[in-house]
């Protein structure tokens, strides 16, 4: 009888897990870059992050001094900032893979083509914070166009969904989408804590759940997604998804969607 008690227990624990980690779902961290002809936030590593099936790809916004909101990681691009730049002084510098820098524009028609794959945008913190309000407005008013959240129907999130390291910026998101996924980036806060902010979800960096791992049940019991990032250590895949994180961003989109099937 106790051995059966035992086999019981062990069957119960083996599908527990395998049911979480067919739950966790798999972000591009700035597009599948790490691949032949692409770079971080290039149209190509958008592509390839749609043909290789993850649940999302992410990629990172800036404004220019004179308004136009554009992608890219580093708030200096060949040594121009940004921030301080004019669009006339960055629009024909390369990325790595030698594609122009992308407007936001140009980056969500292209995403506008895999409806299949979330859009995670990312609006960078900005040195002024007058420019981090011209930068929100800014890709209010693109986003708008798209339209994305005109016929979304209540058994499908939108297109696109939010992060940042600005609480500021996430509350107005949130404010403006009421239907978007929107995550507070910095993780020096509970999820309640984020909850009573006004903001939806938690996307946090692992080492923050690994030290706090009742952050994913409470999280979830407030009604929040949860996402790690970056987390490229197979080991670590494991150990997040075991805990249960809805999402995980990572720079192996492939290793990752293989381990978690």
């Amino acid at each position: 009888m106790l051995y059966l008690k035992k086999t019981f227990l062990l069957f119960s624990v083996i599908i527990s897990s395998l049911s979480i980690s067919a739950q966790t779902k798999v972000v591009a961290h700035r597009g599948f870059w790490n691949t032949e002809g692409a770079d971080q936030n290039s149209i190509v590593a958008l592509k390839k992050a749609a043909e290789s099936g993850v649940y999302g790809s992410e990629f990172d916004v800036w404004i220019t001094k004179d308004g136009v909101a554009v992608v890219n990681h580093d708030g200096v691009i060949n040594g121009v900032v940004i921030e301080t730049a004019k669009f006339k002084d960055i629009k024909k510098l390369k990325l790595k893979n030698g594609e122009r820098i992308s407007t936001l524009k140009q980056y969500l028609s292209e995403g506008k083509k895999h409806p299949q794959m979330k859009m995670i945008l990312e609006l960078k913190d900005h040195v002024k914070d007058e420019n981090d309000q011209r930068a929100v407005a800014e890709v209010i008013r693109i986003v708008n166009q798209f339209h994305y959240f005109d016929s979304v129907s209540s058994e499908e999130s939108p297109q696109i969904e939010f992060i940042s390291f600005n609480l500021v910026m996430c509350q107005e998101f949130a404010r403006t989408y009421p239907d978007a996924h929107v995550a507070f980036l910095t993780a020096v806060k509970s999820p309640k804590e984020v909850k009573d902010m006004a903001v939806p979800d938690l996307d946090y960096h692992y080492s923050a759940i690994v030290n706090h791992p009742e952050w994913v049940k409470e999280a979830h019991d407030l009604g929040m997604n949860v996402n790690v990032w970056t987390v490229n250590d197979p080991d670590l895949m494991r150990q997040m998804s075991g805990l249960g994180v809805d999402f995980l961003t990572t720079d192996d989109s492939l290793g990752a969607i293989k381990l978690l099937k």
